[in-house]
């Protein structure tokens, strides 16, 4: 007998339109397939701070995996693949990084001829990374809806690699455009940002199974997906709260210098006493005061006495100032610089210096020049004002006082997950001093006050974060903003210590969760399908 045919589902006529919108996509050639690539790397880019446009990091990686698609059936797919994720992420990272640019104007009369070359080249680099999972995605390709499977393994294993070679850069990784409140980023502190960007991998690329007549259905997913993310964040939002240390107080100071002026030393003693107004006055109840300044807002601190008595005098004699240096030291090969933070406590009646921390993970072309020699010969150099540019420090430090542990780090150091202070040496409390006058009012702050957010998520620690010319910021071990400075205003934050978490799944085993899921995408997408069991 002959079976009946199905009607026709409500559903079929949309899959149907979106099947063939996809196939226009993946079937695009030349110039029109390159500029779809660029433009969806570019729109994704969009997903983050200040815009979080979340639907457009949806619709690039689904054109990514439809021109992927394209390219598996071209006679050299690795080719084509390679160059359709190469022009993704130029797209991506020309608008995820553009800010950097700025920092060159600081200085225009001797770095602005440079801006042109770092802004274009930084993402033409890193293009090379999104490039490569394109083409190892497109060499173990297959057809149907296990690619996106793929694709997201793939992906997140060059997403990986990007934030560890050459000192890596993990800035604006997938998940981080979910940090703009702390329930959507809350998972985090199950497995990470490269966790949580897997599955933000997977939810926005689910779209592309419109290619096999399941838009809807992708949509769908990714919409479920999503909601169950934000659902599993307000749970454990709504966890026990671990309160506020009330013999603590931090006190968290933005001076709002711009950057032009906070590099000239003729106005050195101005700076150093728009920091110091911002610092005087009791802690109502505090055995112990910390007041954090932003990255070098003092340099030399501890060597001029005058400043360190104008410091004694302005700050509560229960005070701790966490001041952002550059220190110097001399040895037997010359001298080295470190940016740096100075802990200034009371010791023996008078105010001085009882540690350091030295900033480790330093900037490249920025704070030092990578392959000095070569670079140097064609006329580069590093922003920092110093021949060798920083020394660097000697890695992560919890410093403890008596009163409370602290894990302090600096600027750039705060977007590597995993890596903000010792194993088995668990602070209470996070500081980061940051400077981001360099990059005036763009992105760059928002996105680097968004990742300040998930390092205080996946470790369970609250984060007191001092930015020059803002954002300034305290965090609870949650995630949660809970005071800010604006950009480009002074001002100051004054509050209770915010209670520590238990150490999260995170902070116990790292990236582990994150490879376990990266493993189980490859296995799911290498297993059989149905329709090959029943052909066999």
């Amino acid at each position: 007998m002959k079976q009946a045919a199905r009607a026709p589902r409500p559903l079929d006529a949309v899959n149907e339109r979106l099947a063939l919108a996809a196939m226009r996509v993946s079937t695009l050639t030349g110039a029109r397939r390159l500029l779809a690539a660029f433009l969806s790397g570019a729109g994704a880019a969009l997903a983050f701070a200040p815009l979080y446009l979340l639907p457009l990091l949806a619709v690039g990686l689904s054109v990514f995996v439809l021109l992927i698609d394209g390219a598996a059936r071209r006679p050299k797919p690795r080719r084509a693949a390679f160059a359709a994720g190469w022009f993704f992420g130029f797209g991506y990272f020309l608008v995820s990084l553009y800010w950097l640019g700025f920092s060159f104007l600081v200085q225009a009369e001797q770095f602005a001829w440079m801006a042109p070359f770092a802004v274009t080249g930084l993402p033409a680099f890193l293009g090379l990374f999104t490039g490569s999972a394109a083409a190892v995605a497109v060499s173990i390709w297959r057809q149907g809806p296990r690619r996106v499977l793929t694709f997201s393994g793939v992906y997140m294993t060059f997403e990986y690699a990007r934030g560890h070679v050459l000192t890596g850069l993990p800035w604006n990784l997938p998940g981080q455009a979910l940090a703009g409140t702390a329930v959507g980023a809350q998972t985090a502190a199950w497995w990470g940002v490269y966790g949580l960007s897997l599955i933000v991998v997977m939810l926005a690329a689910a779209p592309a199974l419109a290619r096999d007549r399941a838009g809807v259905q992708g949509l769908l997913a990714m919409l479920l997906g999503t909601g169950v993310l934000y659902v599993l964040g307000a749970f454990r939002l709504a966890g026990p709260d671990p309160g506020f240390r009330e013999d603590v107080s931090i006190r968290i100071v933005q001076p709002n210098i711009p950057q032009r002026e906070k590099i000239d030393g003729d106005l050195w003693t101005r700076n150093l006493k728009l920091h110091l107004d911002l610092s005087t006055g009791e802690a109502a109840g505090a055995a112990r005061l910390y007041i954090l300044w932003p990255e070098n807002a003092a340099p030399y601190l501890q060597e001029y006495g005058e400043a360190l008595d104008l410091l004694d005098r302005a700050v509560p004699a229960n005070a701790m100032v966490l001041a952002g240096t550059v220190r110097r030291e001399t040895g037997p090969g010359g001298e080295k610089y470190y940016n740096s933070i100075g802990f200034f406590a009371a010791r023996g009646g008078r105010l001085s210096a009882v540690g350091y921390y030295d900033k480790h993970h330093l900037a490249p072309f920025g704070e030092y020049l990578p392959l000095q020699g070569a670079l140097r010969a064609i006329g580069l150099a590093q922003l920092a004002p110093y021949e060798d540019g920083f020394a660097f420090g000697k890695g992560p430090m919890t410093f403890d006082d008596g009163a409370t542990r602290f894990a302090p780090f600096i600027c750039y150091e705060t977007i590597f997950p995993g890596a903000l202070y010792p194993r088995r040496q668990r602070p209470d409390w996070l500081a980061t001093a940051t400077n981001d006058a360099w990059f005036g009012d763009s992105s760059g702050p928002r996105q680097h006050l968004d990742q300040a957010r998930l390092r205080a998520i996946e470790t369970g620690l609250p984060m007191a974060r001092s930015a020059n010319t803002g954002v300034s910021a305290l965090f609870d071990a949650r995630g949660r903003l809970l005071q800010s400075v604006p950009l480009y205003k002074a001002g100051r934050i004054d509050a209770a210590l915010p209670g520590a978490l238990p150490p999260t799944i995170y902070a116990r085993y790292g990236d582990l969760l994150f490879l376990m899921l990266a493993i189980g995408a490859f296995v799911l997408a290498a297993l059989p399908s149905k329709r090959a069991r029943t052909t066999n």
